[in-house]
């Protein structure tokens, strides 16, 4: 973060305290869900390329009188700012460290009609699941081999006239991917250019026959610990183009 961010974020927060001061109306809804979104922007920490990891542990801190105006709301209020939280995320390709847990605190501290959001990363270390996404469904890759085609007998079946039985293979060993053609007749592709075995990244799509299969890498929940106020990121190596695997 700048100095300029730095500034910029202490100037909102100055604003936003001085309003609070002549409007005692006190918080909206969508004022914490522009603070939720802001939070994820500004944490947002590139680990590998295409892949950007934001908090999941989020607590809004509010004045107990708009705390308690919100609480009044029940469940749905929660359920609404997760619902908008996940979609911003998807968005903006950001990755969530763990599974997303949204939480309102009253604070004595924070004056009536502002919110401060404190966000950290569940500790532990993050572990990556591969899947791929196939005509509105999303498959998780559970072997180290996964193959894909037309035949009843493949891990998952492709319903495509335009691919073989057995039309590719994926292969993952917990952090690296690789595609790989199994003779097809009608051959594969990868980001639309034509592959025999690659390397596989996150989001790339390989297509076979008329269907596209976008290969992701996604987080798993994490062991629940305690939460840090630090922020903790995970790196991840990068796959690689070329097939070779050493």
């Amino acid at each position: 973060m700048g100095l300029l961010d730095s500034f910029e974020q202490g100037l909102e927060r100055a604003v936003n305290r001085a309003f609070a001061k002549t409007f005692r109306s006190g918080i909206q809804p969508v004022e914490i869900a522009s603070a939720l979104r802001r939070e994820l922007d500004t944490k947002a920490a590139v680990v590998a390329r295409d892949r950007i990891l934001v908090p999941n542990e989020l607590v809004v801190r509010l004045s107990p009188a708009d705390e308690e105006r919100m609480r009044s709301l029940g469940g749905a209020l929660i359920t609404e700012l997760d619902t908008m939280l996940r979609g911003h995320a998807s968005a903006q390709g950001y990755s969530l460290a763990g599974p997303l847990r949204i939480a309102l605190r009253a604070d004595e501290s924070i004056t009536t009609g502002t919110v401060d959001v404190d966000s950290s990363t569940a500790e532990g270390r993050v572990e990556w699941r591969a899947v791929v996404d196939v005509g509105g469904r999303r498959y998780p890759l559970s072997k180290a081999r996964t193959i894909l085609g037309r035949g009843s007998d493949a891990d998952i079946t492709v319903d495509d006239p335009g691919t073989s039985r057995a039309h590719v293979e994926i292969l993952w060993d917990g952090e690296r991917a690789m595609v790989r053609d199994l003779g097809s007749t009608n051959g594969s592709k990868l980001d639309g250019r034509p592959v025999t075995q690659s390397g596989l990244n996150d989001g790339q799509t390989v297509t076979i026959g008329r269907t596209d299969i976008v290969f992701h890498v996604v987080p798993l929940a994490a062991p629940q610990t305690r939460p840090s106020r630090d922020d903790r990121t995970t790196s991840t190596r990068i796959m690689p183009q070329n097939g070779d695997w050493s």
